[in-house]
């Protein structure tokens, strides 16, 4: 059974950071796609995909958050970890890890706000 569990959510100021982790278990990630995404509660809007990294090392951000996330991977723990820093209001939202582009965790919530 392929589980992955988020962590690291909570409540931050703007600009300041956090750091989500996703641990994951029932396959081993150094063959897979990771990737971020994040769904906020705006009627209508689908989830974002905000950051990805390949099997190779390869990584992609979305446009909104280039510059300030940054995705990293320990293919021998099977984790991955989204470092986001200089956080907007805008950046609010469930923020959840997905594998092979089908196993996805829970969410964790992150909440930017003075």
């Amino acid at each position: 059974q392929v589980q992955l569990v988020e962590s690291g959510g909570g409540l931050v100021q703007p600009g300041g950071s956090l750091r989500l982790s996703c641990v994951v278990s029932g396959i081993r990630i150094r063959i897979y796609t990771m990737e971020w995404y994040r769904q906020r509660q705006v009627p209508g809007e689908e989830s974002e995909l905000v950051a990805s990294m390949t099997y190779s090392g390869d990584t992609e951000y979305g446009d909104s958050v280039k510059g300030r996330f940054t995705i990293s991977r320990d293919i021998d723990r099977d984790m991955s970890w989204l470092q986001m820093n200089n956080l907007k209001t805008d950046d609010t939202a469930s923020y959840y890890c997905q594998a092979a582009r089908q196993y996805r965790g829970q969410g964790t919530w992150v909440t930017v706000s003075a």
